[in-house]
């Protein structure tokens, strides 16, 4: 009972601080006259990885008796993310809205920036993909591997800003919903206090994913679950609740671009960046685990590309199939 208590307090933090972040990043994109391409795929993405990027650092820097628990559980994270990102993490946005534009309804994100964050998603992924056959003695390779990451990301980042600019004058330009949360408390409505609400909003994401972790963690031992498949199942929950729930408060307010941006762009981070920490701390084999939900994530992706690209756009079944993977992918695992 007492684990069940702390994870539905855990939770409901991860919440709370959900909405402080999104209210004060809107009120950020739209002070420095950016698009939301730019808020939700860079600003807001990055943000809200910190979570999931912190735990497999955790994980790995642990230390203890069993090196091998820990490295396990730290390569369960780096790939879990993007898997429930690519995934899960969408068809929930797109059920949130399901009521009111219907299973064939539309979902209108700024094209151009949806496609660049998958071109780039799957450009990267195949490349951390690819790295899981490199022989461990094969150091000076998996650093070359891992360069190339960084770099791929450092290219899409400067693309998402170049862009910024036209699509502003395009009317895609970063709009508040609503006066910031700080300012109806009586603080002034000034750029400090915008910042200060972001971190703010920031330190209980992480504070309330990490306490989600922990209890997820201690849960754990009534499941009898190895610690790779539980981090790739279990730790995703918690570490993606800030994507799934900014997501889904941007999309019930019609901000398609912010809603897809902040999930695609997290996804650009987690398969670029992550695997870097997987690459150089890890073994970073294809074990089964592993290698099944590498395929599933970017057969995922493929799958929202491809119709992303098509003349008649997204719709909302095409997002609720991805969840179905999520859905069958657990149930063979797990079985």
């Amino acid at each position: 009972m007492g684990v069940a208590l702390s994870l539905m307090v855990m939770l409901l933090l991860i919440l709370v601080a959900a909405e402080v972040f999104t209210n004060a990043l809107e009120h950020l994109g739209e002070r420095l006259g950016i698009s939301e391409g730019v808020t939700g795929s860079l600003f807001a993405a990055v943000g809200t990885a910190m979570p999931e990027s912190t735990v497999p650092l955790v994980a790995l820097l642990a230390g203890g008796e069993n090196p091998d628990v820990n490295a396990d559980i730290g390569v369960g994270a780096i790939l879990g993310a993007p898997l429930m990102l690519s995934t899960l993490s969408l068809s929930l946005m797109a059920l949130s809205v399901v009521r009111k534009r219907g299973l064939r309804g539309h979902l209108r994100p700024e094209r151009s920036g949806l496609e660049r964050d998958l071109a780039f998603f799957l450009i990267a992924f195949g490349i951390a993909l690819a790295a899981l056959f490199i022989p461990a003695p094969l150091g000076w390779l998996r650093a070359v591997f891992a360069a190339m990451l960084i770099l791929t990301y450092f290219v899409y980042a400067l693309l998402t800003l170049r862009v910024s600019a036209k699509l502003v004058e395009n009317g895609h330009a970063t709009q508040a919903h609503g006066k910031m949360y700080l300012h109806r408390l009586g603080l002034p409505d000034n750029m400090t206090i915008v910042i200060f609400q972001i971190l703010f909003g920031l330190v209980l994401l992480v504070g309330g994913a990490k306490g989600f972790v922990h209890g997820v963690m201690e849960a754990s031992e009534l499941i009898g679950v190895s610690p790779l498949l539980l981090s790739l199942l279990l730790i995703p929950i918690a570490t993606e609740l800030p994507e799934k729930v900014n997501s889904i408060l941007w999309i019930r307010r019609d901000k398609d671009t912010l809603a897809f941006g902040n999930i695609t762009g997290a996804m650009v981070f987690q398969g670029s960046i992550l695997p870097v920490i997987g690459l150089m701390m890890t073994p970073w084999r294809p074990t089964m685990e592993v290698l099944v939900g590498v395929l599933v994530t970017y057969g995922a992706a493929l799958w929202l590309y491809w119709h992303a690209r098509r003349g008649d756009g997204l719709r909302i079944w095409h997002l609720c199939v991805n969840g179905l993977v999520y859905v069958v992918y657990i149930i063979v695992m797990v079985g």
